[in-house]
């Protein structure tokens, strides 16, 4: 049952390379702007490698430099070619196999099996963090992971939430899992050998219950087996992706447990049984998404599936969705990443674009307009990339113990996907627009780009669950504000060189945003909490980029990463007054775009 393949089929070869498709477009003989293909995408990254000496110890840098760089020229190149295949060519179901047997499958092209391959077997994203060795390394480095993440998402969105759950499922089974669960799934959630592998899912959404999980219907039973008692799932789960699964975290309902959340427990269910016989579920439709269109999104029905249980599960109070919250929070760090790594592509497609193509009498990158254009792209996509691998950073120190680390995580991860997640889908609008009339056209990744991006605004959270969260819980409930206080005081006391009427200006707004969250969280003020979030989001982003320009200027460095705390500081937490003129400051201007 929901096999990749047809039962008994060999998995299919990689499809044909075609080098001349992967070559950037030149300009030579047309008049049309060129795009990135062919572009390695890690060496035109200046931001990311002048960033990567303050998140990376410099032995395990050195040692994933080669590896960023050969995945950025394989992201530039048959990545993006594969992703643009995979797109035209959704996944297929197949309620039965050619014996009339209910053995439904999911037929992926080729393109999207040999994007797995490099995905999870060449470079191991998803175990990266989770066992040592993986490309080479002794240990299990997470922000290296994230860096991963982000160089492949520039090519191809759609899988890295396969590539993320597996990741992600791991933790969960780790740390809830007895020993008999933990070496029954974890040891093929970590391979990198493709025959072996098992890729993880996250199947939460009912009908009744999308963001108000304690409205969740699906029944767990604990019924006798043939091997004895065992938890039996019943009910259906509306929204599925990653369908394919071959293991799936769920909450479901166990009898005689307490109504709402408190109710709902976690559990595995693995897509066949021990035996190799199918589970009892049935993928009965998949979704047409308007984007992520290579990866299925299904509906599932569930009819006595076995599943196990991760910690506490029974009549009573269970402690299922607070478990599942974790992998939530790490999936929000993820999308955070992934905004991060589409707006990249967005912006240095319409530099590209900009820089390529003749208007007017002149190259288009020189119009004032056109250049305000691309420093608007510029901002949020230097903001996530900052918030980014600072998040990333402060969740490696908290698994390996540090308490006020975790503390700002908590923060921290709703606070990225909730801005990030909304940034993107205007990027990724404005860079079509920069390339004119062919961003909108399917030949070119623009169209893709702007379809992926509504995604993250819904998966793990609407923008208003986020900024609830954000705002009620982390800040209202845990004090998360506090370590968020005392980190961004640290950064800006400890900036080397950093001008002390910016540092001034930084901490005051600081301070407001976080006087406002507090405020907003203490009277319950729901219209306002977006208000806070972004106010927290832009303060935050602010303060670690004028922390991070200090120190790459004081190594040698140029000082972009200056100018945009500034950025940040008069265009985001300023006051602005519509009808004056705006102050645009070519000089400014000028000295990013060059950077870039």
């Amino acid at each position: 049952m929901n096999l990749a393949t047809p039962p008994g089929a060999s998995p299919a070869p990689p499809i044909a390379s075609n080098a001349a498709s992967t070559a950037a477009v030149p300009a030579a003989g047309t008049p049309l702007a060129p795009d990135c293909r062919g572009l390695n995408f890690f060496d035109i990254d200046g931001s990311l490698q002048a960033l990567l000496p303050l998140y990376l110890p410099d032995d395990l840098r050195e040692h994933m430099t080669p590896h960023f760089r050969r995945l950025g020229e394989i992201a530039g190149g048959r990545l993006d070619e594969l992703a643009r295949i995979a797109d035209r060519h959704p996944p297929v179901l197949h309620p039965r196999d050619a014996y009339g047997r209910d053995e439904e499958w999911i037929e992926f092209h080729p393109a999207y099996r040999e994007m797995e391959r490099i995905g999870f077997g060449d470079f191991g994203i998803h175990a990266l963090s989770r066992r040592p060795g993986v490309l080479g390394w002794n240990g299990t480095p997470v922000t290296a992971k994230y860096v991963l993440q982000y160089l492949f998402v520039q090519s191809e969105f759609a899988l890295m939430c396969p590539i993320s759950v597996t990741d992600t499922s791991t933790v969960l089974i780790q740390k809830y899992g007895d020993a008999a669960v933990r070496q029954r799934f974890v040891p093929r959630l970590t391979s990198q050998d493709m025959g072996e592998i098992f890729k993880a899912a996250q199947f939460m959404t009912e009908k009744a219950g999308g963001s108000d999980v304690g409205r969740i219907e699906l029944a767990a039973r604990f019924e006798e087996g043939a091997d004895g008692p065992e938890w039996r799932l019943y009910g259906d789960k509306w929204f599925c992706s990653c369908a394919d699964a071959d293991v799936a975290l769920l909450l479901a309902r166990p009898e005689g447990a307490a109504p709402g959340t408190a109710g709902l427990g976690l559990f595995a269910l693995p897509k066949r049984r021990d035996d190799g016989s199918r589970n009892r579920y049935r993928i009965v439709r998949l979704k047409d998404k308007l984007g992520s269109r290579s990866m299925a999104s299904g509906e599932i029905v569930f009819d006595g599936a076995v599943a196990y249980p991760l910690g506490r599960v029974g009549p009573g109070r269970n402690d299922g969705l607070k478990q599942m919250l974790d992998q939530v929070n790490l999936s929000r760090l993820s999308h955070g990443v992934r905004a991060a790594a589409m707006m990249r592509r967005c912006l240095n497609e319409a530099l590209t674009a900009a820089r390529g193509r003749s208007a007017f009498g002149g190259a288009v990158i020189d119009k004032p307009l056109m250049r305000r254009q691309l420093l608007k792209l510029m901002l949020p996509t230097e903001q996530a990339l900052s918030m980014a691998l600072f998040t990333a950073d402060r969740l490696e120190k908290a698994e390996a113990g540090d308490a006020g680390a975790a503390a700002l995580v908590r923060l921290l991860t709703p606070l990225l996907k909730f801005r990030t997640c909304r940034d993107n889908i205007a990027v990724a609008t404005g860079a079509m627009e920069a390339r004119g009339g062919n961003g909108y056209i399917e030949d070119f990744v623009n169209a893709r780009l702007v379809r992926d991006a509504h995604l993250g605004v819904l998966w793990e959270g609407t923008s208003n669950i986020n900024a609830l969260d954000v705002v009620t819980r982390a800040v209202g409930k845990a004090g998360a504000q506090e370590a968020l206080r005392e980190t961004l005081t640290g950064l800006l006391e400890t900036a080397p060189g950093l001008p002390g009427q910016l540092k001034g200006a930084l901490g005051h707004a600081a301070g407001r945003a976080i006087a406002l969250a507090e405020e907003v969280a203490e009277a319950g003020d729901e219209p306002r909490m977006r208000q806070a979030a972004d106010a927290l989001y832009h303060a935050a982003s602010a303060a670690i980029m004028a922390h991070e320009g200090a120190r790459i200027a004081a190594a040698g460095g140029d000082r972009k990463r200056l100018l945009l705390a500034q950025a940040v500081l008069d265009r985001r937490l300023s006051p602005q007054d519509p009808l004056a003129p705006r102050g645009d400051d070519p000089a400014l201007a000028a000295a990013l775009l060059e950077a870039a």
